[in-house]
């Protein structure tokens, strides 16, 4: 069977950002997505052993790094990269103990991105650069409000529901809006974030939980004078 990578990614939008990614890059490479681990294990085992693996390193059961072994010990060919947002040098660390090639930080370039891809699939091992391990430990849920992302409460009530995967029109009814005002708020919430589409967003912000402000209860009225 033709060679082909595979992604595994508990979040749809991130999982379907990065298969389209490796499409455009490596247009002679197959991509398939597995959203869980049992899923994963039943296409290696239809499809046979990928070139390349991305896994996430949080999965909703836990940590991947039980599955990194395991993978390694179905496919001992092929490259075993995490993808991770999590900043904490410890997780670099077990990642290679658990027998991956690579660890590549979901904030990286694309064009980073794709030189890890490249190298991994050359037989090279590919961690991110010491960068990271300068940075403070980022607990994963670590909570930021709108405010501190540069965004209304508007914004931030919209992407609370893009972080939950619903589409404007859904946002757009929820708040009785019209979907172009739902649009133009979409836009100024990745130019805050510094990001081009909503995969991207969604990545710039795993590990943190966005917190909105609590709406204050009506006042009750106050006697006349």
């Amino acid at each position: 069977m033709p060679p082909y990578a595979l992604i595994l990614d508990d979040h749809p939008l991130v999982a379907r950002g990065v298969a389209e990614f490796l499409r455009s890059r490596l247009p002679h490479l197959e991509v398939a997505v597995a959203a869980q681990a049992d899923e994963l294990e039943s296409l290696i085992e239809a499809r046979g052993a990928p070139a390349i693996a991305l896994v996430d390193f949080w999965l909703a059961e836990g940590a991947s790094l039980g599955l990194i072994a395991r993978i390694r010990t179905l496919c001992p060919a092929t490259a075993v990269a995490v993808m991770s947002g999590d900043d904490d040098p410890a997780v670099i660390d077990q990642v290679r103990a658990a027998g991956a090639q690579g660890f590549i930080h979901k904030q990286e370039a694309p064009e980073t991105f794709a030189q890890a891809i490249q190298a991994l699939l050359g037989g090279l091992a590919w961690f991110t650069p010491g960068a990271n391990a300068q940075r403070p430990a980022r607990s994963r849920e670590l909570p930021v409000t709108p405010a501190e992302l540069g965004l209304s409460v508007r914004q931030g009530e919209i992407l609370a529901l893009v972080l939950q995967g619903l589409p404007n029109k859904r946002i757009a009814q929820q708040y009785a809006l019209s979907e172009s005002t739902v649009k133009e708020h979409m836009t100024a919430i990745l130019q805050r974030l510094g990001a081009r589409t909503r995969v991207e967003a969604i990545t710039r912000l795993r590990g943190r939980i966005l917190v909105l402000p609590q709406q204050q209860p009506p006042q009750a009225p106050q006697p006349p004078p």
